[in-house]
């Protein structure tokens, strides 16, 4: 039974090692099979080259150059990879540094084994090798070394010596040194604007390119908010920039187009504070002398235009407008020429009376470069033989004999000065500007407060002492106020502005910018008037600055008109001296055809009924005024009624008030009576 045992078991081992074939065996049943698939082939081929220890597609050990048989010899792996397959989480290729010293440390039994095994220890080695355990070390290698992005070159065999390569991290290396910070208020410059700031960037460009007049108020209180979303200086360099850019560039902009750019600015000045403004300002001054320097005509002229309506809203004083007046008029080129054409012909009467000095020093400056170039030149001429040079002179002129020219009667911007006015834009005045300090790269904190108002240590007793003397005068007129019945804030301050000032412009200049809400701007008119009544002696300054007054706002020309009807009402009750300077200021009034003698419509100067002896003595003091002046500005202010038609009971009454009142005790009259009945009857209108 054993010996029968026996012979089974060797026959059925010698059945099975003749059933089992040999790895050259089954590498002859792959060649001259057919259909033998990609992966099948790419998995033989792995398991030679483990088999050879083939590195880099390099056999191991010495080297008997017979890899230089197969150089030519595509490799399947490197087809496979060329028409898209990749198996390179099933069968990696690459081997990382730790999984090739692993390969070192391999037992020399184990090596060994695999150079002395036969055809049989083909098949039988790959299943030693292939460990369990090894291949989840691979594994768990493969899978940090994908995680961490990291790709090794595949090493390289020198001498029998392994060498790593670490391209990788020398690139990264490279490439962090490469890095360099950019401060954040370069970063615009640089292209590297955040994407927030970007966003906002454009916001602000799409509401400026919707800007006109009949929106700027709700536009400003957009953009308010837009600054406010961000960092002040963040917010102004953004708006600045779109602002300036809006105006420099594109097409040739007209007066209305920066007159409304000026106002929105002036009116983000009082919504977000005075800082805005002063830094737009060091802006389109950069911006100018860049343009400057590049002679672009367009961008210069709306550049100039910018800054002219700035002045005229009251963003900024006259300083910084001469300042750069006088600068400009040192060299005269054509394009300084130009840039002050534009200036005086916007805001050339403004700044005449703004400061009156300084535009003498002006003048005198543009003569004596206009006397060198004559004197430089052969013939006296020819530097100064142009167009515009002499259209400027011409201007200049004009300006000096306060005449104004048919272009300085622009269009009033009444919606936006308003807007401002309510906005309080004389808080945001910027006073003691000047050019070079726009330019002055090293100006540091508030700059644009600073200007001339800083007085030296050695004045401050001066500057306290006249500051005490000015709170004594504020208290004494404000004591004077209420003594005159200036029983309201808007009469008091109209009393101490017009008693106060220097002379009529300043005290216009300073009513102008008293901001009164509502319908109380008309209290100036009747402030005025009782003023000029309370006087000892009757004062020419009054009427002038009645005039000025009504020249600049039509309204004020109506609500004196309806003061001195008020007051006609009351002749029986004043006494003669309010009577005698009542008829004095209106008999200055028509002579300076402010008013004319309409006026007079609303009394009946042939009916006996209504005139009792005061309104006798007032109208006959009024009529007397008239006829003090020359006959041919009596023979006007009479003529201005004779056309109208419906003036025709007023002429009746004037002709038979003179005749029966002032002939009869005046004969000096006479004479100029029979001017003023022919300038009545003067149909045609005709003036002398």
């Amino acid at each position: 039974m054993r010996n029968s045992t026996a012979s089974k078991m060797v026959k059925r081992k010698n059945s099975a090692k003749r059933s089992s074939k040999t790895g050259f065996e089954s590498f002859l049943e792959l060649d001259t099979k057919k259909d033998v698939s990609a992966q099948e082939d790419l998995e033989l081929e792995r398991k030679l080259a483990k088999k050879l220890r083939v590195k880099g597609g390099k056999l191991g050990g010495e080297d008997d150059e017979f890899n230089l048989l197969f150089e030519d010899i595509p490799s399947v792996i490197d087809s496979l990879r060329e028409e898209g397959i990749t198996e390179a989480d099933e069968f990696p290729v690459k081997t990382s540094a730790k999984s090739s010293k692993k390969r070192k440390k391999r037992k020399p039994s184990e090596e060994q084994g695999l150079e002395e095994a036969d055809g049989e220890g083909l098949e039988e080695a790959p299943a030693k090798v292939r460990s369990g355990k090894k291949h989840k070390k691979k594994k768990e290698l493969l899978e940090q070394d994908h995680e961490a992005g990291v790709e090794e070159s595949e090493p390289v065999e020198t001498d029998g010596t392994e060498i790593v390569s670490e391209e990788a991290p020398a690139t990264a290396t490279a490439l962090e040194g490469s890095v360099k910070y950019v401060a954040p208020n370069l970063r615009s410059r640089a292209g590297n604007e955040l994407a927030e700031h970007h966003q906002i960037r454009r916001q602000v460009r799409g509401l400026l390119n919707r800007l006109s007049e009949s929106n700027v108020e709700s536009i400003a209180g957009e953009m308010s908010t837009i600054f406010h979303s961000v960092g002040r200086s963040v917010g102004s360099q953004i708006i600045s920039e779109e602002v300036l850019a809006s105006c420099s560039g594109g097409p040739r902009g007209n007066e209305q187009y920066a007159a409304v750019f000026a106002a929105f600015v002036a009116g983000m000045a009082c919504l977000v504070g005075i800082d805005f403004s002063a830094k737009l300002l060091a802006s389109l001054a950069k911006s100018f002398e860049d343009e400057y320097t590049k002679e672009d005509n367009l961008s210069l002229r709306n550049l100039t235009l910018l800054l002219a309506y700035l002045y005229i809203f009251d963003v900024f004083a006259s300083d910084l407008i001469y300042d750069f007046l006088i600068m400009l008029s040192k060299q005269l080129l054509e394009i300084d020429v130009s840039t002050i054409l534009t200036i005086l012909q916007c805001c050339g009467m403004k700044l005449r009376r703004d400061d009156p000095a300084a535009m003498k020093d002006f003048i005198q400056s543009v003569q004596n470069r206009v006397n060198e170039l004559k004197a430089t030149s052969g013939d006296g001429k020819s530097n100064i033989n142009n167009k515009r040079m002499e259209f400027m002179l011409e201007t200049i002129c004009d300006i000096k004999n306060n005449k104004k020219r048919a272009k300085e009667e622009t269009i009033q911007h009444t919606r936006i000065n308003k807007w401002l006015q309510k906005l309080r834009v004389e808080d945001i005045l910027i006073r003691g500007l000047k050019w070079s300090k726009l330019l002055d790269p090293n100006k540091k904190g508030q700059w644009w407060l600073s200007g001339n108002m800083t007085s030296p240590a050695d004045n401050v007793e001066e500057v306290a002492s006249k500051i005490d003397k000015e709170v004594l005068e504020a208290q004494k007129m404000l004591q004077l106020a209420a003594t005159q019945r200036m029983n309201t804030d808007a009469r008091r301050a109209i009393f101490c502005i017009i008693m106060s000032g220097e002379d009529y412009l300043d005290a216009f200049e300073k009513l102008l910018r008293l901001s009164l809400p509502g319908k109380q701007d008309r209290e100036i008119m009747r402030v005025l008037l009782e003023c000029c009544l309370q006087e000892k002696a009757f004062n020419k300054y009054y009427t002038v600055l009645a005039s000025k007054l009504c020249d600049n706002d039509r309204n004020q020309k109506f609500t004196l008109q309806y003061c001195i009807w008020d007051h006609f009402k009351e002749l029986d009750s004043i006494n003669l001296q309010r009577s005698m300077h009542l008829a004095k200021f209106i008999s200055e009034m028509l002579t300076s055809f402010t008013l004319s003698l309409s006026v007079l419509k609303t009394i009946d100067l042939s009916d006996s009924l209504q005139l009792t002896p005061k309104r006798i003595m007032h109208f006959r003091m009024l009529i007397e005024a008239i006829f003090d002046n020359p006959d041919n500005l009596v023979w006007n202010v009479f003529t201005r009624i004779a056309v109208a038609p419906e003036l025709e009971t007023l002429r009746n009454g004037i002709q038979f008030f003179v005749g029966e009142y002032v002939i009869g005790t005046n004969q000096a009259a006479a004479k100029k009576f029979r001017v003023a009945k022919k300038a009545l009857n003067n149909v045609e209108g005709v003036l002398m």
